[in-house]
């Protein structure tokens, strides 16, 4: 009862700042600030515009980066500017988040995520590559693996969430979607509200939680239609993944945890590194949720080992 009180009273303190937070920003205005020149899109099915970025070297090794929850591509952004030498880097925006479009009732589940994936490689005429995926994108590429491992060359997962009994690593204040009262309240009031003390959780290191970057999460999640999204996607599979779950991961693996993940436990890494058979597990004793972004040279520099331990294209 304790806790519905307190849930409630934010609420209401939060009323004042209701009628600048229940507008929406179309997408065609975010596009314009947060559209980047590797921008593309692709109409998998009606009122689905997907969007994504594709760039780096024609003709490499193909990396697919899949943010996560209330993230977009920009989460990769450091390790596309190291790689783009190299690799062909594509990043996907989720329904419900960055600059992908979807229509009125839409419903993501885990396993429509993973398919776009897969729609997005056929789209591309991608026939083989290295998925990688963070939090939230870490759940949706294990369930991608589990379907269509004969495309996968590798599996990256960077602070995965998805092991059995863990939380859907929402960040930060996004966490009150994990019951009805919090997203009542997420619902009702801007997102710069509880964005940044969220930020700076996820990310340890706060010089990099700048204003620009809080603006471009509160922005997206203001998205046309996104927040619906949000608010009524399933994380969770459905059929619910146990510990043996994972032994049908057979593709090869790594696993970055960061000892300082303030939201999905590095001991789930951990066990997610010895249950998926060909797993390789590293650990960064100052690393937050997004290591991708907070240490991209030690990340990058642990990518590559891996990436050149695979078999050949």
């Amino acid at each position: 009862m304790k806790f519905w009180l307190t849930l409630s009273a934010i609420a209401l303190a939060c009323l004042p700042f209701a009628a600048c937070a229940t507008r929406e920003i179309p997408i065609a205005d975010l596009r314009l600030q947060y559209g980047l020149p590797a921008s593309r899109t692709f109409e998998p099915s009606p009122g689905v515009r997907v969007h994504y970025t594709d760039e780096g070297k024609r003709g490499g090794r193909t990396l697919v980066l899949v943010h996560g929850f209330a993230a977009s591509v920009h989460a990769w952004r450091p390790w596309i500017d190291r790689l783009g030498q190299d690799y062909r880097l594509v990043a996907i925006d989720l329904p419900g988040h960055g600059l992908t479009q979807t229509p009125s009732g839409y419903r993501a589940t885990l396993e429509d995520n993973a398919q776009l994936i897969e729609d997005l490689a056929a789209h591309l005429g991608i026939d083989r590559f290295v998925l990688a995926g963070n939090s939230m994108g870490g759940a949706v590429s294990m369930t991608y693996a589990m379907e269509h491992s004969a495309r996968l060359q590798g599996l990256v997962l960077v602070s995965p969430a998805g092991w059995p009994g863990q939380g859907g690593g929402a960040p930060g204040g996004f966490s009150l979607l994990n019951n009805e009262a919090g997203r009542f309240v997420l619902k009702l009031v801007d997102p710069r509200i509880v964005v940044g003390a969220g930020l700076k959780s996820a990310y340890v290191d706060e010089a990099l939680v700048t204003d620009t970057v809080v603006n471009r999460y509160a922005d997206l999640a203001m998205g046309e239609g996104h927040r619906d999204v949000l608010l009524t996607q399933r994380s969770q599979p459905k059929t619910p993944w146990t510990p043996a779950s994972f032994a049908a991961i057979r593709t090869p693996t790594l696993v970055m945890v960061g000892n300082k993940d303030a939201l999905i436990p590095p001991a789930s890494g951990g066990a997610l590194a010895r249950a998926i058979p060909n797993a390789y597990l590293v650990t960064y004793p100052e690393g937050g949720h997004l290591p991708m972004e907070q240490l991209p040279d030690q990340t990058v520099q642990h990518l590559l080992a891996f990436i050149r331990g695979l078999p050949p294209r």
